[in-house]
């Protein structure tokens, strides 16, 4: 076993096997079972979408009601096992019943970006082809007004008729239940044009990766999550939805990242669990140091300086001083309930995450990608390196590099009981993932340290070749531009910078932030565009000095909007160079 292993997670299942459950794993219902038997009168969903943002909790005994019943409902009016149903629509208790009814009736569920237009919506729906779909009151209408195959139901109390938790019979149908080798979700991760790929994750799947990942992180029944990016998405639906019902904690549904809203949350919460992006984490401590620096030169140099000791006896103790050195800090930024903050979704900047830690913040990254589950690697608290996006789960996977050159950087490959079953409908995609010797390649670029550490470098597609030959990741270029406040979103790519020897350099593509204008006190428009670019070039410059040569970017390209972003908001890479 690992020396790293704080307590064992999974222990506590054996006093269910054979009772609640007979397979390896148990499936996501026999899961939600045990919970709601240890910990029946606990808040389970909570969300403020009361009177006045009042708060909302169901009890694990309350949602479990409504889950079984809604179970019932679908079971006796058409849905059989392995049926599709499909739900959509902003994060709520509504949704998570939706999720688990699913899967309590013998369906398998299709969660769908509710931030997708209606039409990349249908065409995700028509390669699913749920028998339901249940869907947020933005969207309700149009749906209800569309001829399709499926029956349209609502998240909203707005339409009570339709509402889910108004669905109900008086019916006992038979259901039979879901195997843990049997698909539990479909997550579409591609495909808004063309034929969509949506992956398929089983029970085991998803229940083996939530209880593995506890093996890093140990989380408890008094912990409260904050879902606030989308729950559709694997990053928030395992390491939020799914690690929270497996030990009868609480999950607060967060359906905007306004600050005011945030902010709220975040205190009358009482979180102590929060899962991020790294542009979340960016916002949070860019306000957090304005608000040093706005004391003073002195105050602040003094606050850094106790901030480094902080961070020292952190390393080298293994305790915590800084949630009381910062306290005051902390509360004022509405974090001081946080025990563990994680960012996923891709690397943060070494810089910010060790601000984190500085400031008495137990803040660690983790690792993975829908096909897996999506967490194998993810930082010990106690034992965390800034550099990692963490250490994979070498007591229950295997991960090696493929092809590595000299530096030991090749494509990551892994094996493991979080490995996806596969594509839907889509062998030969399939295939395509996977080594002959059936390794799954992740397309992400990195290297393993002697403690089997993972380094990220970027995405194998992304990677740039320089006329030197040298290999440039963009990712860990845009990452140096993490807390550069002039900068919203930054996106390196390589141009053709002479045509005869086709030799290639960087290019940077950049949005400038808001601050910036006000900053210099000018409009966002062409007339500005010298004036901008000359500041925009001074952070480029500050950030190349920190470069290799063939590392430095040559050409700075100011866009007048920004690029699009996937719900992670990490940008879509589909520009043109």
């Amino acid at each position: 076993m690992s020396k790293l292993k704080i307590h064992d997670p999974i222990k506590f299942l054996d006093d269910y096997r054979g009772k609640v459950f007979n397979g390896e794993w148990p499936t996501i219902p026999e899961m939600f079972d045990i919970t709601t038997e240890r910990y029946p009168d606990r808040a389970c969903f909570t969300d403020f979408e009361g009177p006045n943002g009042a708060k909302n909790t169901l009890t694990y005994r309350q949602a479990h009601e409504k889950i079984v019943q809604l179970s019932k409902w679908l079971a006796a009016n058409g849905v059989k096992h392995g049926d599709r149903v499909a739900v959509t629509g902003k994060n709520s208790p509504e949704w998570a019943v939706v999720y688990l009814a699913a899967l309590y009736a013998g369906a398998i569920v299709c969660p769908l970006d509710y931030a997708l237009k209606i039409e990349e919506q249908e065409n995700l729906l028509s390669v699913a082809e749920p028998k339901y779909l249940f869907v947020d009151d933005e969207k309700y209408q149009r749906y209800i007004e569309k001829s399709a195959s499926y029956k349209v139901y609502a998240l909203s109390p707005k339409y009570q008729d339709k509402y889910v938790y108004n669905l109900s019979t008086d019916e006992d149908p038979e259901i039979k239940r879901p195997e843990e080798n049997e698909t539990a979700a479909i997550l579409f991760t591609s495909g808004t044009t063309g034929k969509p790929k949506g992956v398929m994750l089983s029970h085991k799947n998803l229940v083996s990766d939530c209880y593995i990942a506890q093996t890093h992180m140990p989380i408890y029944h008094t912990d409260v999550f904050y879902a606030l990016l989308p729950i559709h998405h694997a990053y928030t639906m395992l390491a939020v939805f799914i690690e929270t019902i497996s030990v009868g904690a609480e999950v607060v549904f967060g359906k905007s990242m306004a600050v005011n809203r945030l902010m709220h949350e975040l205190k009358e919460g009482k979180i102590t669990m929060l899962l991020g992006v790294p542009m979340l984490f960016n916002k949070l401590i860019q306000g957090i140091m304005k608000g040093v620096k706005e004391k003073g030169a002195f105050v602040y140099g003094l606050i850094r300086f106790l901030m480094g000791i902080s961070y020292f006896v952190k390393k080298v103790f293994k305790v915590n001083p800084g949630k009381k050195m910062f306290k005051s800090v902390l509360e004022k930024a509405n974090l001081a309930t946080i025990r563990i903050a994680i960012c996923g979704g891709g690397p943060l900047a070494k810089s910010v995450f060790k601000l984190y830690n500085e400031m008495g913040i137990d803040f660690v990254q983790g690792y993975g990608l829908t096909e897996t589950s999506p967490i194998i690697a993810l930082n010990p608290v106690h034992h965390f390196k800034i550099e990692s996006v963490g250490k994979y789960f070498v007591d229950y996977m295997q991960m090696k590099i493929l092809d590595p050159n000299e530096d030991g950087v090749g494509e990551i490959a892994v094996k493991g009981p979080m490995v996806m079953q596969g594509y839907y409908n889509m062998p030969t995609e399939t295939s395509l993932m996977f080594t002959e010797d059936g390794w799954f390649k992740t397309g992400d670029l990195g290297w393993l340290d002697s403690e089997n550490y993972l380094m990220l470098s970027g995405r194998v597609k992304n990677m740039i070749v320089t006329e030197g030959g040298k290999n440039v990741y963009p990712e860990e270029i845009e990452d140096k531009f993490q807390l550069q406040s002039d900068v919203q979103q930054i996106t390196v790519q390589g141009y053709i910078a002479d045509e005869v020897k086709k030799s290639e350099e960087l290019e940077a593509l950049i949005y400038p932030a808001d601050d910036l204008f006000k900053r210099l006190g000018v409009e966002r428009d062409g007339a500005n565009a010298t004036v901008v670019y000359n500041e925009i070039k001074k952070d480029v410059e500050e950030v190349n000095k920190t470069l290799l040569p063939y590392q430095r970017i040559t050409k700075i390209t100011i866009l007048e909007k920004p690029l699009e972003m996937t719900t992670t908001l990490k940008v879509k890479r589909n520009y043109k160079k």
